[in-house]
């Protein structure tokens, strides 16, 4: 069973309710945690069991692995138990079980000593040993097991003709499995070295340590006389393999077959499964049991004994009392006792308390050394750590500059369309823009100037919406609905900015009726989206699915009489919006004034409408194909380098052979025979050296050439490395691109599940443009709170103080509430937030290393957005037309006008 914190897990019972339920409602839908066994009544118990599961923090029992979630801890156990009885000899099992069954003993290891001294030179029939020849030693299987009274050989010979299972009757080693017997009288009455084995040799042992053994066996083999054949030996010739056999395997074979109750010299027991399998008495026999109760009396008066000496002294004697005196001290001494018994309970539990306390103090400062990388929490900054220098606090992410923040939820809507309408631009025939280039055009709301991206983006989404089912006058018919309820529960309608259902409703009747035929050609600058809007938002939205779909409307088809009503200068009418719309206006005269938030709700709408189309369905399909393709070149372009690698080891390893000392000597050589033939004048012994020079010469020529050659080949294959480099890197791009359509992901999350994400270079987005300059989409990381579901897991670590622990390692203006976002624009805040992390743990270390991959694409991207703010901050020309210039700012000049859609199809 795998423990948590040193202690066996205990498995959760079913509630009485569920137990009663079983005859009252056997229907009953319960949660079912099939691993376990266990049944729970409602899923909020199942998940919390689940999640307690998951949690790195339980111990496999049998080989003391750490660091496991209960069901690896359980699958290690299962392993190593399989393992564990498949070596263990199997007709040793019944023998060490029923030798252990009954057996009074307070520790485990004492236990499997004197099993191991029992049995360790016992064999039974059947057993796989070890038999030592001379020297030689044999893998054997024992055929027959004769016991001490047959000494005689000729007995034993007598038996030979017999069948094998002639001798099962005899019992072999009664008294040896007998542990309450001393080993001293169970080797007189069964001595292990009276016995007698025929065993079969079946192999040689593959030891390489013996091998002039070796070759006398293999002569012997090769003969027939050794391997095969059927011997006698006695126990001092045979051995057991130490991975069957030895005292830790034993131990884990003992620790798996029996248990034992907490209660005082309480005997150890084989579980009842594994007893009936092997034929072991479950049933414990009377002699037995007065013999364990006398094991536990004798341990009880023991302990009572050593109480009452510490007590002190036994009190003087009395005289004789009277009756009422003895009555009198009969309750006198009753109620002393009980409050003395009272105080022995109190300074008990304190005790217990006490140590229990210094023991988890203990353990604390005494831990085993932690294997990195582990869980992050768990992982706590020391005082000598703090003085090395590392870096304690976390960079505190900026929450004011997110566009739209101040309002719960509206930075997500917006960051949500964004990355939709980038992600998906192949489809949608949609160029990428920038986040800061679509927060522009949000704002933007100058009337006479009007905004490419913003009629770009709609007018796709229209197109893409009429092929998604819808209702028609879905709008219309849930506005109606709830006025009917409203009139039927007797409630005032609200009437936001006082305009009734009734007059909106007319408003709607004649606006965007013919929404999913209206050209918007993109030669005419989209016109008439905004009409095209409101038709789609009128057959697709409804109070559910878009709860503010009566307030846009009512913005978008209704004007205020003058702007001073808006502004507040004017009396105002009390509505619940503060203002009032009564003149009716076209959605695009109106649309320059809705609110940004507005504007966000209604692309959030359409963006979510558009994921269930054809269309994105289609692209995503295609990506995953196109994933598979990359996933099997990534492999095939691996194998390539690591071939050209091998190549070019071979070949730095054929020029190091080649510049070896043996050169000096030969040049040695040369020197030694010129001066040589200096005292020499017959022409016909100068000849020849001369001769030698020569064919030396040719080889040196030959030499270099082939040198010159091999570097040759070298740097080929260093271009060819190179090549396979650059296309690494793109497949790594590739498959970004590819996997940002299919799913989004964070990079990972930090010590406190707070979720990392980077957007840029995903779907139709790219992190290099045509000649490698650098592009973005965001140019920023984002910060993210915790989940939900991640709030519970820090909320369940009780035993540390995880609020202290934020504030000091996030900071109090630094803590991030669940779904919270924040985020980081400048290179310092990155730098200091990558250093910050702490690669010891899981989480932080798989962060990194994602943030180290992509680290130049994510820094170039922050710099080219930090240098295209600063070159669109340049004071404007004061000589250019006025014309669309708030503020003395030329916005047609800004980049989220100059944009233009490259992908745009004039759909009719």
């Amino acid at each position: 069973m795998p423990t948590c914190r040193r202690k066996r897990v205990v498995l959760t019972e079913p509630s009485q309710d569920l137990v009663d339920a079983v005859d009252s409602d056997p229907d009953r839908k319960v949660f079912f945690l099939e691993v376990t066994g266990e049944i729970f009544n409602n899923y909020e118990e199942y998940a919390a069991r689940m999640s307690f599961y998951r949690l790195k923090q339980f111990q496999c029992e049998v080989t003391g692995k750490s660091g496991l979630d209960y069901f690896q801890a359980l699958e290690s156990e299962r392993q190593e138990a399989r393992t564990l009885h498949s070596r263990f000899p199997e007709p040793l099992k019944a023998a060490v079980l029923k030798a252990v069954q009954w057996q009074v003993v307070g520790r485990l290891d004492h236990l499997v000593e004197a099993v191991y001294e029992r049995f360790k030179d016992r064999y039974f029939k059947g057993e796989k040993i070890i038999v030592d020849l001379s020297g030689i030693r044999y893998l054997a299987r024992i055929d027959r097991v004769y016991p001490p009274k047959f000494s005689d050989s000729k007995v034993r010979d007598s038996y030979k003709d017999m069948a094998p299972n002639s001798l099962d009757s005899e019992e072999l080693h009664p008294v040896g499995g007998d542990l309450k017997i001393p080993a001293e009288e169970c080797n007189a009455r069964d001595n292990p070295s009276g016995y007698y084995y025929w065993v079969y040799l079946l192999e040689l042992e593959k030891d390489k340590s013996h091998e002039k053994g070796k070759t006398k066996a293999q002569e012997a083999q090769k003969d027939g006389k050794l391997v095969g054949s059927l011997i006698e030996v006695k126990c001092p010739m045979m051995s057991r393999d130490r991975l069957a056999f030895s005292k830790s395997i034993l131990r884990r074979f003992i620790r798996d077959c029996v248990d034992r109750d907490p209660a005082v010299a309480s005997p150890w027991t084989v579980k009842p499964v594994i007893a009936q399998r092997y034929g072991v008495v479950s049933q414990m026999p009377e002699e037995t049991r007065k013999d364990v109760e006398d094991v536990r009396k004798g341990e009880i008066d023991k302990r009572k004994k050593i109480w009452e000496e510490k007590e002190g002294p036994p009190a003087k004697k009395q005289k004789k009392m009277t009756a009422a005196q003895e009555e009198k001290a009969k309750a006198s001494a009753a109620t002393a006792e009980r409050k003395e018994r009272d105080a022995r309970e109190k300074a008990e539990k304190q005790r217990l308390a006490k140590e229990e306390a210094e023991r988890l103090a203990a353990e604390k400062k005494k831990k085993k050394p932690i294997r990195y990388p582990t869980e992050d929490l768990d992982i706590q900054i020391s005082e000598k750590d703090k003085k090395s220098g590392i870096k304690v606090q976390r960079p505190l992410a900026n929450r004011t500059v997110l566009p739209f923040n101040t309002k719960p939820g509206a930075f997500e809507s917006f960051l949500l369309a964004w990355n939709f309408l980038v992600v998906y631009g192949h489809p949608l025939h949609l160029s990428s823009f920038t986040l800061d280039e679509f927060e522009q055009a949000i704002r933007h709301s100058i009337p006479d100037l009007p905004c490419p991206l913003l009629s770009e983006v709609h007018s796709t989404l229209v197109y893409n919406l009429r092929t998604v089912p819808f209702v028609r006058h879905s709008a219309l018919l849930s506005l109606l609905k709830q006025k009917e309820e409203m009139e039927e529960k007797d409630q005032p309608d609200e009437a936001p900015y006082g305009v009734t259902v009734d007059q909106l409703v007319a408003a709607m009747a004649d606006v965007g009726n013919n929404w999913e035929r209206v050209p918007l050609r993109f030669s005419e600058g989209r016109e008439g989206w905004e009409e095209a809007v409101i038709g789609c938002l009128k057959d697709h939205a409804n109070l559910t699915n878009f709860p503010r779909i009566r307030e846009i409307l009512t913005k978008l088809l209704f004007a205020p009489e003058t702007d001073d009503e808006v502004n507040g200068s004017s009396s105002r009418v009390s509505t619940p919006t503060g203002y009032t719309l009564s003149v009716p206006a076209a959605p695009g005269d109106r649309y320059c004034s809705l609110p940004a938030e507005d504007r966000i709700a209604i692309l959030s709408f359409m963006c979510n409408l558009a994921i269930s189309s054809k269309a994105i369905h289609v692209h995503m399909e295609s990506c995953e194909e196109q994933l598979t393709a990359l996933r099997k070149e990534k492999i095939e372009v691996n194998r390539q380098k690591k071939q050209y690698i091998e190549e070019i080891n071979r070949l730095t390893g054929e020029d190091k052979e080649e510049s070896n000392p043996a050169q000096a000597n030969g040049s040695g050589e040369d020197i030694a025979m010129q001066d040589g033939t200096s005292d020499i004048s017959d022409l016909s012994e100068v000849r020849p050296k001369s001769l030698g020079h020569s064919k030396e010469r040719e080889a040196a020529r030959a030499k270099q050439a082939s040198q010159k050659q091999a570097l040759a080949e070298q740097r080929r294959i260093e271009e060819e490395l190179n090549k396979i480099e650059r296309r690494l890197e793109g497949i790594e791009r590739e498959f970004r691109k590819l996997l940002g359509a299919v799913r989004v992901k964070p990079l990972g999350r930090d010590r406190f599940y707070n979720r990392i994400w980077w957007f840029d270079g995903m779907g139709a987005a790219s992190l290099v443009g045509n000649g490698g300059n650098t592009q973005y989409g965001t140019g920023r990381i984002f910060i993210q709170g915790p989940s939900e579901f991640d709030m519970e897991i820090l909320n369940q670590r009780t035993e540390d103080d995880i609020e202290a622990r934020r504030q000091e390692e996030e900071g109090e203006e630094g803590m991030l509430k669940s779904n919270e976002w924040a985020v980081y624009s400048e290179l310092e805040e990155l730098d200091e937030f990558v250093a910050w992390l702490n690669p010891k743990g899981h989480r932080e270390l798989a962060l990194k290393n994602l943030l180290t991959k992509w680290w130049p694409h994510i820094t170039a991207g922050v710099k080219k957005r930090i240098s295209d703010a600063n070159s669109n901050a340049k004071i404007p020309d004061a000589r250019r037309s006025a014309r669309g210039k708030p503020n003395g700012v030329d916005v047609s000049r800004e980049l989220y006008m100059v944009w233009t859609n490259r992908k745009a199809i004039n759909a009719s």
